[in-house]
């Protein structure tokens, strides 16, 4: 077990490497920081969470979340998320070896692209749409559909056809287009494939998590600086009922993320713990960006401050990996599956 104090000691070197890497608007043009990439590959930092026999950095998942959690908090424009949270892990878990853990790894779900065997390996045919950094992404690891079940498949990017896109904040979610494209995968039993979506899920409420406290800490600090009619913002009655409803908010998804973390580190059932913490995330976003902006009026608004960074992005996470309603479902038909006595339990495990 990872002692809070390598943990720490990782959390300064990420703060450190993020001290020289600004955040910035994203644009076709620019849509990844590549310089922190580099950075973060240097220290060993992109297969962190990954065991060192697969190619990985070593280390465990606390060490991981503490590193994606870091990144979202300043806004790095990295598939570092995806890369340590979810397809290492789902690979390494089916016996797929990425050819580097250095070179930026996408993930798709896509159970419209068929997967057929050939071989030791699979081709794939279909379009996946909401690519997380398509274009960016060296190998993409895709959650496709068979027709002896569902097949997680490692498909190398280059040379592949790509529908740019990009979400709120300018992050690459682009269309890949596979036309019986040679990829090396693993089926999957609906356990597993369930188990894929809800870490992707659980990535996102990691990261909305972090940067809902960073958001919170930002609105705190300025409601004390603020002057207004010769006194603080944080001063004013109104001011404080706002902050203390964004400090609940921040509380109550930070909790339900970390149970959700800790239940999969323990290898327990993560479906609906991930649930769970991806539709309270999702509903934090909602209050805590609104409030926000409230607090800060038209400076928040601007290119040039800060909050945007986050505020976009935390509204673009929301909607990524499955929205409150198709969690909330997840959620609802796991909590009475067991019957009405069985719902307790389930729900504490939950929630």
């Amino acid at each position: 077990m990872t002692s809070s104090s390598d943990q720490d000691l990782v959390v300064e070197t990420v703060r450190d490497i993020l001290a020289a890497h600004e955040p910035f608007v994203l644009t076709p043009e620019r849509t990844w920081d590549e310089g922190l990439w580099k950075a973060l590959v240097d220290t060993g930092l992109t297969g962190v969470g990954i065991d060192e026999e697969a190619g990985g950095s070593g280390g465990e998942l606390a060490d991981a979340v503490a590193i994606v959690r870091t990144l979202a908090a300043g806004a790095a424009a990295v598939p570092v998320a995806e890369q340590l949270l979810v397809a290492g892990p789902a690979l390494h878990a089916a016996g797929l070896a990425a050819p580097s853990w250095e070179v930026p790894i996408g993930v798709a779900v896509a159970p419209s692209v068929a997967a057929t065997a050939d071989g030791d390996s699979f081709l794939l045919t279909g379009t996946a749409s909401g690519v997380a950094w398509a274009g960016v992404a060296a190998q993409v690891a895709v959650l496709a559909g068979g027709a002896d079940g569902p097949v997680l498949a490692l498909v190398d990017t280059a040379g592949l056809p790509v529908d740019p896109a990009a979400n709120l904040a300018g992050e690459p979610r682009g269309t890949l287009t596979l036309d019986a494209t040679p990829a090396v995968g693993a089926r999957l039993t609906t356990a597993q494939a369930d188990g894929f979506r809800a870490r992707y899920a659980l990535a996102r409420s990691v990261q909305i998590a972090a940067a809902l406290e960073q958001v919170l800490a930002w609105t705190v600090q300025y409601a004390g600086e603020r002057q207004q009619f010769g006194r603080p913002l944080a001063r004013f009655q109104a001011i404080q009922m706002e902050l203390a409803e964004m400090a609940g908010e921040v509380t109550a998804v930070t909790a339900l993320t970390d149970a959700a973390v800790q239940a999969m580190d323990r290898g327990e059932g993560v479906v609906l713990a991930a649930a769970a913490a991806k539709v309270r995330a999702g509903a934090a976003v909602e209050v805590v960006a609104r409030l926000a902006h409230q607090v800060h009026g038209a400076i928040g608004f601007t290119q040039e401050y800060r909050l945007h960074h986050l505020t976009r992005r935390c509204w673009s996470w929301r909607d990524e990996a499955g929205g409150e309603l198709e969690w909330s479902r997840v959620l609802g038909a796991g909590l009475v599956a067991g019957g009405g006595d069985a719902l307790w339990g389930a729900l504490t495990r939950a929630v």
